[in-house]
Order: structure tokens, then C-alpha cells, then sequence
């Protein structure tokens, strides 16, 4: 019997190095990191990975063949963690030049963001996508929604039912809804999209209501829309045209022992959820914009850009509704909703809505996270919103979303551990793109670049 045993141990062992011989020419070799699993939030220590046809070939323990591989980063104890997904994107429109639209992209890849849902389609979209998937543009993998389904552009039932067919057909990855869409014409783009095997997201037209988005499943509800609506008591006989920003003018009358009923909802329907909570502390927040402007990140826009979001800002600042005192009470209800639904809803999304006013692309994913944990998300919460949860929502959990044996070599090596404090996101030593390795003095010498021609 111990014959046999040691017979077995000798073969395994056999087995083993000779797995480790097999070194193929392009295999890239990651040394000495420890590896974040986001999906229990445990550190994984001293592993060596082998990147290879841009896929995680192997994860080891100990390498024994480390002079056979051409290509070898030594990760020097760093952590490694799958690429982050901006799920609220928006991709510059066509009018947009070649070289913004690459600097866009790069911007959001140089905070680790290595997948991005676009949540305003156009048709140049689609061949974006396959331009990076096959690795002639680089950027993140992008997911693209159709063009807008608004009020303006559905105005019947049959126009509604051209549009989902044509924009399936086309080939965008779901429907994007946006407010003015009236109750009949939304429930024949919810009847065709399930008939032709669509999915739809985005706003909650007010017609529609919330109680009737999550009935109507929608994939996702961005910004956490219609839910702060959907607290006011139908006593208090409101006209729900009259909701403001995001339900901002009812504030008053949001009655926050209804949360629990609109989770549950959620929940029941399996809506996720994707905050943009960003933009609800910087856009429309008593913070100036001249405050604003001062962060380091602007430099990477236009400075036509930045006067747009300054004078946007500044009118609605200006507005007589707005009060520092009902804002408190309007962000205190949405990060009450936020916890609720991160804690018994269907699940949260990382999404940031860039760049929209002075969300910066990349860069505002820090101040979403920021946002996320003033209301009380755990950081391997806020790592599973921008990781695993993701590739749950694309049903890619065989692609992307986690540091795993193969997968897509989506990753990004930090200095800190992630898991301690969210702040080690910016730490990046090297993003990796489907295998490809992009260092830090390579992100810094092109966001350098970038810097110079937003200036011009």
C-alpha cells in the first residue's frame, strides 16, 4: 500500500513539472503577487501566474522553469485583481475625433477599467466593439446599448416596435431607456424586446413609475431613478411631473419606511441596481465648481468641456429649488436606498455615469467608491460591484470578473491591498488587457500626453 502511494505522489510530481515545461514562446510569467479573490474576499499569497493567448493559463505555487519564459514581470508582492467595469460609461459620439475617442478610452483603462457598458449607443459603436475585441483599437471591452428610447424618439406602440426589432438586429447588446416614454408605448418596447430577447436599462420614464419598472424587469436601473418617486405617499396627491432632478422636489414628502417595499421588488424581479452615486455628490451637490475644477484629474478634458460642466453647474446651482439643507436630506434618503438594496436587493453595479459633469472618465470611479462606502458598502462589496457582479450580469462568469484559471487576462497589478482600504485602486503598478501589459511609466507618459492636447 505505501508502494503504491509513493508510486501516485511520484506521478503527480512528474505530472506536475512536466505541465510547467510546456512553455509556449508568446506565455508571459507573473511573479510574486498575491492575489485578491473578490469573491470571498480572501488574499490568495505568493502565487505566480502564467499569461498565455490572453487568457490565466496556470496559477502556482512555485515555478520551476522560470528561465524558460521569455516574458517575465516580477510582481514584487503586489495584488492582483481582475480588471474593474464601469457599468454607466458613455463612449464618445461619432463626432468626436480618432484621437479623443482613443484618449477616452485609454483614460478609462489607466484606472483599471477594463471593460465599460456605454449607455448611449450609436451605430459607430458596434464597429468600435469589434475593433477592440480584435485588438485594432485599444481599449476596454465594450458592451453598447442602442441609441435612446425617449419620449421624442418613441412616440407609438408601432414606432416602438420598429425601433427594438431594428437595434436587435443591429446587434447592440441591450436597449437604453430614457425618460418622456409614455406607459403604453414603454409596455410594447418591454413586449417586443422580451419577443425578439432584448434586454432594457437605464432611467424610469415618469409615466411608468417605479413600482411598474421592476414588474416589467428591467436589467438594470441607473441612478437608482424613480425609487425616491416611489416614496411619496399617493396621499399627498403630487403631480409626478413636478419630481425634479432625480425626485429631488419631493424630497419632503419621501416616506423612507416604503424603502423596504421597493427592494424587495427589485429583488423579486432581479434588477440590479447602478448607483452613479458620483453624480449626485459633485454635479448636483453644494460643492462650487470652482472647487471642483481644481482636481487633478480635470486636466484631461477639453477645455471647452470644463467650461460647459462650470456653466451647467453653476445654473443649476443657481436654481431656487435648490437648498444645501433639502440636498443633505435628498442624498441621505438615496444612500438609505443604497444600503437597502446592496443589502437585500438583487445586487449593485460599479458605475459612475462619465463623463458626465466633472466625472471624469477613469478617474470617477474613485469618487463613486467614495460614495458607496458613505453608505455603507464593505470594500469587497464595492469590489464585487465592479468585478464579479459584472460578468453575473453578462453571464461571462466563464470570461472575465475574477483572477482564475481560464479566464480573460483582464488584470490590474497594485501596490496596497484593496480589501484594507479602496484607496490602493489608484496604486497601479501595470493594468493587463487580454494579456497585454501596459506599466505604469507607460500610463503615466500617456496621460501626460493627454494632458498636453486638452490644453490645445
Amino acid at each position: 500500500m505505501k508502494k503504491l502511494a509513493l508510486s501516485i505522489l511520484i506521478l503527480m510530481l512528474g505530472s506536475c513539472g512536466q505541465s510547467q515545461k510546456m512553455v509556449s514562446e508568446t506565455a508571459t510569467l507573473l511573479s510574486n503577487v498575491h492575489i485578491v479573490d473578490v469573491e470571498n474576499g480572501t488574499i490568495i499569497k505568493n502565487k505566480h501566474v502564467v499569461i498565455d493567448s490572453a487568457k490565466v493559463q496556470l496559477i502556482l505555487d512555485e515555478v520551476l522553469n522560470a528561465d524558460q519564459y521569455q516574458n517575465v514581470i516580477d510582481g514584487k508582492g503586489g495584488y492582483l485583481i481582475p480588471g474593474l467595469a464601469e457599468m454607466h460609461a458613455h463612449i464618445p459620439p461619432p463626432t468626436a475625433s480618432k484621437q479623443r475617442l482613443e484618449e477616452v478610452l485609454f483614460l478609462y483603462l489607466s484606472n483599471g477599467i477594463t471593460t465599460i457598458r456605454g449607455m448611449l449607443g450609436h451605430e459607430t459603436h458596434l464597429k468600435l466593439r469589434e475593433d477592440i475585441a480584435n485588438g485594432k483599437v485599444l481599449g476596454p471591452r465594450v458592451f453598447t446599448s442602442s441609441p435612446s428610447l425617449n419620449g421624442n424618439s418613441v412616440t407609438s406602440k408601432e414606432e416602438a416596435i420598429a425601433k427594438v426589432r431594428a437595434y436587435k438586429e443591429a446587434g447592440f447588446d441591450f436597449l437604453k431607456i430614457h425618460p418622456g416614454i409614455q406607459r403604453d408605448v414603454f409596455d410594447q418596447v418591454v413586449a417586443t424586446a422580451n419577443e425578439v430577447g432584448i434586454p432594457f436599462a437605464g432611467h424610469v420614464p415618469v409615466d411608468v413609475g417605479i413600482r411598474h419598472a421592476l414588474e416589467s424587469n428591467y436589467a438594470s436601473i441607473d441612478h437608482i431613478d424613480g425609487f425616491l418617486e416611489g416614496l411619496v405617499p399617493e396621499s399627498e396627491n403630487v403631480d409626478p411631473t413636478a419630481n425634479g432632478f432625480f425626485g429631488y422636489n419631493f424630497t419632503p414628502l419621501a416616506d423612507t419606511e416604503k424603502i423596504d417595499e421597493l427592494v424587495s421588488l427589485s429583488k423579486k424581479h432581479k434588477v440590479w441596481i447602478v448607483p452613479t452615486q458620483s453624480l449626485f455628490e459633485r454635479w448636483f451637490a453644494p460643492i462650487t465648481a470652482d472647487e471642483l475644477l481644481k482636481q487633478p484629474e480635470m486636466q484631461y478634458m477639453p477645455k471647452a468641456t470644463l467650461e460647459n460642466w462650470k456653466q451647467v453647474k453653476e445654473r443649476y446651482m443657481a436654481d431656487n429649488s435648490f437648498s444645501a439643507e433639502q440636498w443633505q436630506q435628498f442624498d441621505n434618503i438615496r444612500k438609505q436606498l443604497l444600503a437597502a438594496l446592496n443589502k437585500n436587493g438583487h445586487g449593485i453595479l460599479l458605475g459612475s455615469d462619465a463623463p458626465q459633469l466633472f466625472n471624469v472618465p477613469g478617474f470617477s470611479i474613485h469618487h463613486e467608491i467614495d460614495g458607496m462606502l458613505g453608505a455603507g458598502m464593505t470594500p469587497l462589496e464595492i469590489l464585487k460591484s465592479g468585478t464579479l457582479n459584472p460578468a453575473i450580469f453578462f453571464d461571462m462568469e466563464d470570461t472575465f470578473g475574477q483572477v482564475k484559471e481560464g479566464l480573460t487576462a483582464d488584470l490590474v497589478l497594485l501596490e496596497a491591498n484593496p480589501l484594507e482600504d479602496l484607496k490602493a485602486l489608484k496604486t497601479i503598478q501595470a493594468v493587463i488587457l487580454k494579456g497585454q501589459l501596459i506599466t505604469k511609466t507607460e500610463i503615466e507618459e500617456r496621460l501626460e500626453k493627454i494632458a498636453e492636447n486638452a490644453l490645445r
